[in-house]
């Protein structure tokens, strides 16, 4: 009779087979790995594993882990941000970085923010922004924008003139293209990391 495992006790070993080696284990290495003595407990298992999206087929049909399952960042809960409330670690998932702030991969860029006009929006010189081409900016999005062949991060906005680039910063004024304007692209996440 084989051993049951817990499917969160399977990913668990399935993902420090990962970190170590870099790929995903054989059939046969799953059979040691699991404690399984057929492999159709290790195929019931990868069923199992595909539908909780640890493992994904990829163009050539093979299983490839997803982000889920070599994501490094351990999910452990909510933390209260306005008053002090008891807090217990409870590991409730891991997550790719990548997955949580992606939603189109092939479409989206980094770029390293340079200057103060966005300050109040929350977005500080030395911030990477995530900026995700091919959307049609909406008012109030955050764009990236050659204005008459200067770029630039600003509130994308219309009005009967036209559309105007608004900084987050009250040193600042408002753009408006005289020749030319290309959105670049939607800001769709900051990053900033502290300390050194």
């Amino acid at each position: 009779m084989p051993r049951t495992l817990l499917l969160p006790v399977k990913v668990k070993l399935l993902r420090e087979f990962f970190r170590r080696e870099r790929r995903l284990p054989g059939y046969r290495e799953m059979l040691g790995l699991f404690g399984y003595r057929s492999k159709n407990a290790v195929f019931g298992l990868l069923r199992r594993l595909e539908r909780a999206g640890y493992v994904a087929r990829n163009a050539a049909g093979k299983l490839a882990p997803t982000g889920k399952l070599a994501g490094t960042v351990r999910l452990l809960g909510f933390v209260q941000a306005g008053f002090p409330s008891p807090a217990e670690e409870e590991l409730v998932d891991t997550l790719s970085l990548d997955e949580f702030l992606i939603r189109r991969p092939e479409a989206t860029f980094m770029l390293t923010v340079n200057g103060d006009s966005m300050i109040e929006a929350g977005i500080h010189p030395g911030d990477i922004v995530l900026v995700e081409r091919g959307t049609a900016p909406r008012p109030n999005d955050i764009v990236v924008a050659q204005v008459d062949d200067e770029w630039t991060l600003k509130y994308y906005a219309k009005d009967r003139q036209g559309v105007r680039l608004d900084p987050a910063n009250a040193k600042y004024r408002s753009i408006r293209p005289k020749r030319s304007l290309t959105i670049g692209g939607v800001v769709r996440a900051v990053i900033r990391k502290y300390g050194s």
